[in-house]
This record gives C-alpha cells, structure tokens and sequence, in this order.
C-alpha cells in the first residue's frame, strides 16, 4: 500500500534525525521507527516490524512514576491519533531488552494540505533520574 508523500517524507526525515523518533497511520499501526528509538526500545525495527497499535501500546509496559500501568489511550501518541492534537508525557516503559527506561514523549498528528488526517508521530527522549 502506498503512504501519503507526508508520511513518506517524515520516514525519510525521521531516519536522519538523532533524536528516537517512532511513526503511525491513522488506524495507529507502527510504521516505522528510527535507530536512536531503537535503542531505548531495545530491539531493531527490522526485527519486530509493522505492528497494530494494540501491540506496541502495550508491549513496552508504560507505567506511572508510581509503577501504576498507563492505559493504551492514555499515551501520547494514542492521544495524538484519537483527539488528533499534540500531547505530552513523562512515563516509564520496560524496553524489550527488559531495561526500565524513563521517557518524555511528544507526539503530533500529521494532516495532509486538505486537512485530511494521515498519521501521527513521536519524539521522545530519555530523562536522567
């Protein structure tokens, strides 16, 4: 299936940014996400792939600073794709190399120039404790 030039382009951008980047269509499916975000995520994107947001929602464990579990539409990125407008949060998630890692991620929904809706994408970076 063909993807929207938009999407195309911040694949394409995300792969030369250092900044973890990860990279979803409208329904929520992973697209892509780039190496720096491999790293905290601990695993290649080669290796685990395309995936439903059901999956990667919940496969990296997010929890509260109280060790709480943070609800799938509770993320930003859920955020961005299902209120579509920007959201933030600091949380923690157990990467699947099974390190705890805490994050701050940003995400944005991503409107083509008719407004239609194409996706949304996330910026995060981890925070020193």
């Amino acid at each position: 299936m063909a993807h929207p030039i938009q999407i195309i382009l911040t694949r394409q951008l995300a792969g030369y940014l250092s900044v973890p980047t990860f990279l979803v269509d409208p329904n929520g499916k992973l697209l892509f996400y780039n190496e720096p975000a491999e790293i905290l995520l601990g695993r290649r994107f080669d290796e685990t792939g395309v995936m439903p947001a059901e999956e990667w929602s919940t496969v990296f464990a997010p929890i509260d600073a109280e060790g709480r579990p943070i609800q799938p539409e509770e993320l930003p990125l859920m955020i961005a794709l299902h209120k579509q407008r920007p959201a933030c949060q600091r949380f923690f998630i157990r990467a699947l190399n099974d390190v705890k890692r805490h994050l701050e991620v940003s995400a944005i929904p991503i409107h083509g120039v008719q407004g239609e809706f194409l996706g949304a994408v996330a910026l995060f970076w981890e925070l020193s404790d």
